[in-house]
């Protein structure tokens, strides 16, 4: 990533394990019934696969965004495991380009970024999503800081619901909560945890 955190996060993705584990995070799970058969789906910043897979295994036609290599071996092996297609793509997010026409564009616990590179993202989102087109944001909110159980130790890389809403301002909002929960996902995510789900349409 130009964020400087590239080395880390390769070294982090190589090791046998999956660190936030093969199963989705659970906000996917949640809003499973949003994800429509045929539609093309964009997720960022995927990591090792879980979220991606989990929309191919939905019948999603997905691409997957990705900069650490070790991280797309394992997505690679995931898929194949489950039986799905994905397209895996080595890219950083920031600054690459991402195309367009998107119909789902998911972006799960993508707070490596800071202020700056955030307000980025967010208009790579905007432009990417075709009209209509749903938005699956999901991470922390700053009462996250300080409790050891994922992410980074940055309150300002975090979300708020205002944060939010000002961001997608005009969009229709289906979902702005803050809210804890106990989740477990691989050693990276584990123990109780200050969430922030965001769901938003494009308008068309």
């Amino acid at each position: 990533m130009s964020d400087g955190t590239a080395s880390g996060w390769e070294a982090r993705f190589s090791t046998p394990d999956y660190l936030f584990g093969t199963e989705p995070a659970a906000f996917m799970r949640d809003h499973a019934g949003l994800l429509r058969a045929g539609a093309r789906a964009l997720a960022l910043a995927d990591g090792e696969g879980r979220n991606s897979v989990f929309m191919a295994e939905q019948g999603l036609e997905v691409t997957a965004l990705e900069y650490a290599p070790s991280a797309i071996a394992k997505a690679r092996r995931l898929a194949e495991e489950r039986g799905v297609s994905v397209d895996f793509v080595e890219a950083d997010v920031l600054t690459d380009d991402w195309g367009a026409g998107w119909d789902v564009i998911a972006a799960i616990f993508i707070q490596f970024a800071g202020p700056e590179d955030r307000a980025r993202l967010f208009e790579k989102m905007r432009a990417a999503l075709a009209p209509g087109g749903l938005l699956l944001l999901h991470g922390y909110t700053p009462d996250q800081v300080g409790r050891g159980t994922g992410g980074p130790p940055c309150a300002e890389n975090m979300y708020t619901e205002e944060l939010l809403a000002c961001a997608f301002d005009g969009w229709e909002i289906l979902e702005n909560r803050a809210y804890e929960r106990d989740i477990r996902e691989g050693r990276g995510h584990a123990g109780l945890s200050a969430l922030i789900d965001f769901v938003a349409r494009k308008p068309g």
